[in-house]
Protein backbone atom coordinates (compact mmCIF):
# COMPACT_ATOMS: atom_id res chain seq x y z
CA UNK A 1 0.00 0.00 0.00
CA UNK A 2 1.23 3.28 -1.12
CA UNK A 3 0.23 6.53 2.01
CA UNK A 4 0.83 9.89 0.16
CA UNK A 5 1.28 12.92 2.08
CA UNK A 6 -1.24 15.35 1.40
CA UNK A 7 -1.39 17.79 4.19
CA UNK A 8 -0.99 21.55 3.85
CA UNK A 9 -1.36 24.75 5.98
CA UNK A 10 -3.88 25.85 3.12
CA UNK A 11 -6.84 23.77 3.71
CA UNK A 12 -8.02 24.14 -0.01
CA UNK A 13 -4.28 22.89 -1.46
CA UNK A 14 -4.49 19.95 1.04
CA UNK A 15 -7.83 18.89 -0.38
CA UNK A 16 -6.82 19.56 -3.79
CA UNK A 17 -3.39 17.54 -3.56
CA UNK A 18 -5.65 14.80 -1.57
CA UNK A 19 -8.04 14.12 -4.43
CA UNK A 20 -5.45 14.17 -6.85
CA UNK A 21 -3.79 11.27 -5.03
CA UNK A 22 -6.45 9.31 -4.85
CA UNK A 23 -7.13 9.88 -8.83
CA UNK A 24 -3.84 8.49 -9.40
CA UNK A 25 -4.05 5.54 -7.06
CA UNK A 26 -3.07 6.17 -3.23
CA UNK A 27 -3.93 3.99 -1.45
CA UNK A 28 -4.54 6.50 1.76
CA UNK A 29 -3.38 10.04 2.74
CA UNK A 30 -1.01 11.32 5.75
CA UNK A 31 -2.78 14.49 6.39
CA UNK A 32 -0.56 16.83 8.60
CA UNK A 33 -2.19 19.26 11.01
CA UNK A 34 -2.03 22.96 9.40
CA UNK A 35 1.74 24.45 10.29
CA UNK A 36 2.01 28.65 10.74
CA UNK A 37 -1.66 28.57 10.00
CA UNK A 38 -2.03 27.89 14.34
CA UNK A 39 -6.25 27.69 14.05
CA UNK A 40 -8.63 27.51 16.98
CA UNK A 41 -10.59 23.75 18.20
CA UNK A 42 -13.25 24.58 15.43
CA UNK A 43 -10.41 25.42 12.88
CA UNK A 44 -8.63 22.32 13.39
CA UNK A 45 -11.72 20.07 13.14
CA UNK A 46 -12.93 21.77 9.77
CA UNK A 47 -9.41 21.92 8.61
CA UNK A 48 -9.67 17.90 8.52
CA UNK A 49 -13.17 17.45 7.80
CA UNK A 50 -13.17 19.56 4.62
CA UNK A 51 -10.39 16.80 3.39
CA UNK A 52 -12.07 13.73 4.90
CA UNK A 53 -15.35 14.70 3.34
CA UNK A 54 -14.12 15.21 -0.36
CA UNK A 55 -12.07 11.64 -0.39
CA UNK A 56 -13.04 8.11 -0.02
CA UNK A 57 -9.78 6.60 0.99
CA UNK A 58 -8.37 5.96 4.28
CA UNK A 59 -6.37 9.50 5.98
CA UNK A 60 -4.34 9.27 8.79
CA UNK A 61 -3.46 12.23 10.87
CA UNK A 62 -0.15 13.54 11.36
CA UNK A 63 0.69 15.19 15.01
CA UNK A 64 4.18 16.31 14.90
CA UNK A 65 4.17 20.01 16.94
CA UNK A 66 7.75 20.17 16.97
CA UNK A 67 7.66 20.30 13.05
CA UNK A 68 4.30 22.76 12.80
CA UNK A 69 3.77 24.45 15.78
CA UNK A 70 0.66 23.48 16.67
CA UNK A 71 -0.92 20.06 18.25
CA UNK A 72 -3.85 18.22 18.02
CA UNK A 73 -6.02 18.59 21.03
CA UNK A 74 -7.11 14.71 22.96
CA UNK A 75 -10.91 16.46 22.22
CA UNK A 76 -9.89 16.99 18.37
CA UNK A 77 -8.67 13.41 18.04
CA UNK A 78 -11.79 12.27 19.60
CA UNK A 79 -14.20 14.08 17.40
CA UNK A 80 -11.97 13.14 14.48
CA UNK A 81 -11.59 9.48 15.25
CA UNK A 82 -15.35 8.83 14.39
CA UNK A 83 -15.26 10.04 10.89
CA UNK A 84 -15.51 7.26 8.85
CA UNK A 85 -12.62 8.07 6.16
CA UNK A 86 -10.00 9.21 9.33
CA UNK A 87 -8.68 5.33 10.84
CA UNK A 88 -6.01 6.33 12.23
CA UNK A 89 -2.92 8.93 13.49
CA UNK A 90 0.40 9.36 13.20
CA UNK A 91 1.48 10.86 16.89
CA UNK A 92 4.82 12.19 17.11
CA UNK A 93 4.64 14.87 19.68
CA UNK A 94 6.61 12.87 22.22
CA UNK A 95 4.41 13.55 25.05
CA UNK A 96 3.61 9.69 26.19
CA UNK A 97 1.24 11.43 28.77
CA UNK A 98 -0.49 12.26 25.62
CA UNK A 99 -0.57 9.38 24.46
CA UNK A 100 -2.22 7.82 26.99
CA UNK A 101 -4.81 10.16 27.01
CA UNK A 102 -5.64 9.47 23.59
CA UNK A 103 -4.85 5.68 23.83
CA UNK A 104 -8.87 5.14 24.62
CA UNK A 105 -9.84 6.32 21.29
CA UNK A 106 -7.70 3.73 19.51
CA UNK A 107 -10.38 0.58 18.06
CA UNK A 108 -10.79 -1.69 15.09
CA UNK A 109 -11.38 1.44 13.25
CA UNK A 110 -8.86 3.80 14.38
CA UNK A 111 -5.11 3.11 15.20
CA UNK A 112 -2.42 4.60 16.65
CA UNK A 113 1.24 4.86 15.11
CA UNK A 114 3.93 6.06 16.55
CA UNK A 115 5.98 8.49 14.69
CA UNK A 116 8.90 8.11 16.80
CA UNK A 117 11.51 5.67 16.33
CA UNK A 118 12.49 5.45 20.25
CA UNK A 119 8.95 5.27 21.31
CA UNK A 120 7.61 2.47 19.41
CA UNK A 121 7.37 -0.04 21.92
CA UNK A 122 6.01 2.19 25.10
CA UNK A 123 3.56 3.72 22.38
CA UNK A 124 2.45 0.39 21.64
CA UNK A 125 2.08 -0.61 25.39
CA UNK A 126 -0.62 1.37 25.56
CA UNK A 127 -2.50 0.38 22.41
CA UNK A 128 -0.51 1.59 19.41
CA UNK A 129 -0.45 -0.72 16.40
CA UNK A 130 2.58 -0.02 15.31
CA UNK A 131 5.07 2.25 14.12
CA UNK A 132 5.40 5.19 10.47
CA UNK A 133 9.03 5.20 10.81
CA UNK A 134 12.33 6.66 9.59
CA UNK A 135 14.60 3.94 10.82
CA UNK A 136 12.55 1.30 8.90
CA UNK A 137 14.01 3.13 5.88
CA UNK A 138 17.32 1.63 6.23
CA UNK A 139 16.85 -1.16 9.21
CA UNK A 140 13.34 -2.48 7.51
CA UNK A 141 13.86 -5.98 9.09
CA UNK A 142 14.53 -5.15 12.24
CA UNK A 143 12.01 -2.62 12.72
CA UNK A 144 9.04 -5.25 11.40
CA UNK A 145 10.48 -7.76 13.80
CA UNK A 146 10.41 -4.95 17.02
CA UNK A 147 6.47 -4.62 15.88
CA UNK A 148 6.20 -7.89 15.27
CA UNK A 149 7.04 -9.50 18.62
CA UNK A 150 5.47 -6.84 20.50
CA UNK A 151 2.37 -8.03 18.38
CA UNK A 152 2.50 -11.58 19.44
CA UNK A 153 3.62 -10.81 22.91
CA UNK A 154 6.63 -11.12 23.13
CA UNK A 155 7.34 -8.20 25.13
CA UNK A 156 11.08 -8.56 26.30
CA UNK A 157 12.39 -9.34 22.42
CA UNK A 158 10.54 -6.30 21.47
CA UNK A 159 11.89 -4.28 24.28
CA UNK A 160 15.41 -5.56 23.34
CA UNK A 161 15.49 -4.41 19.93
CA UNK A 162 13.66 -0.89 20.69
CA UNK A 163 16.64 -0.66 23.25
CA UNK A 164 19.68 -2.25 21.16
CA UNK A 165 18.63 0.29 18.38
CA UNK A 166 18.39 3.23 20.41
CA UNK A 167 21.50 4.70 20.28
CA UNK A 168 21.33 4.49 16.26
CA UNK A 169 17.65 6.03 16.09
CA UNK A 170 19.08 8.85 18.22
CA UNK A 171 21.74 9.82 15.55
CA UNK A 172 19.39 9.25 12.75
CA UNK A 173 18.00 13.18 14.50
CA UNK A 174 21.70 14.30 15.18
CA UNK A 175 20.73 17.08 12.65
CA UNK A 176 17.04 17.52 11.56
CA UNK A 177 15.39 14.63 9.48
CA UNK A 178 15.86 13.52 6.55
CA UNK A 179 19.17 15.23 6.71
CA UNK A 180 20.65 12.09 8.50
CA UNK A 181 18.54 9.39 7.30
CA UNK A 182 19.76 10.05 3.60
CA UNK A 183 23.51 10.14 4.30
CA UNK A 184 22.95 6.77 6.30
CA UNK A 185 21.19 5.18 3.43
CA UNK A 186 23.82 6.71 1.05
CA UNK A 187 26.44 5.37 3.04
CA UNK A 188 25.22 2.12 3.45
CA UNK A 189 24.90 1.82 -0.45
CA UNK A 190 21.23 2.88 -1.16
CA UNK A 191 21.86 5.83 -3.38
CA UNK A 192 18.80 7.90 -2.27
CA UNK A 193 20.11 11.03 -3.77
CA UNK A 194 21.66 14.51 -2.36
CA UNK A 195 19.71 17.56 -0.40
CA UNK A 196 17.27 20.09 -2.04
CA UNK A 197 17.41 23.49 -0.22
CA UNK A 198 16.88 24.09 2.44
CA UNK A 199 18.34 20.82 3.58
CA UNK A 200 22.19 20.54 3.39
CA UNK A 201 24.76 18.35 3.69
CA UNK A 202 25.29 17.44 7.67
CA UNK A 203 28.23 18.89 9.30
CA UNK A 204 31.58 17.31 9.84
CA UNK A 205 31.21 16.40 13.42
CA UNK A 206 27.96 15.40 13.51
CA UNK A 207 28.90 13.07 10.54
CA UNK A 208 31.26 11.66 12.43
CA UNK A 209 29.10 10.75 15.06
CA UNK A 210 26.69 9.40 12.78
CA UNK A 211 29.13 6.98 10.92
CA UNK A 212 30.81 5.79 14.00
CA UNK A 213 26.74 4.73 15.44
CA UNK A 214 26.42 3.25 12.04
CA UNK A 215 29.59 0.98 12.24
CA UNK A 216 28.54 0.11 16.20
CA UNK A 217 25.19 -0.99 14.86
CA UNK A 218 27.21 -3.34 12.05
CA UNK A 219 26.88 -1.18 9.09
CA UNK A 220 30.58 -1.68 6.85
CA UNK A 221 30.89 2.62 6.50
Amino acid sequence: PVIVGSGSNNTMEAKEQSLRYQEIGADGLLVITPYYNKTNKTGMLQHFYEIANAVSIPIILYNVPGRTGCSLTCDAVKELSQHKNIVGIKEASGDISFVSKISQFANEDFAIYSGNDDMIVPIMSLGGAGVISVLANILPRETHLMVKAFLEGDVMMARTLQLRYLEFINALFIETNPIPIKEAMNRAGHQVGGYRLPLYEMEAGTMSSLVDTMRRVGFAV
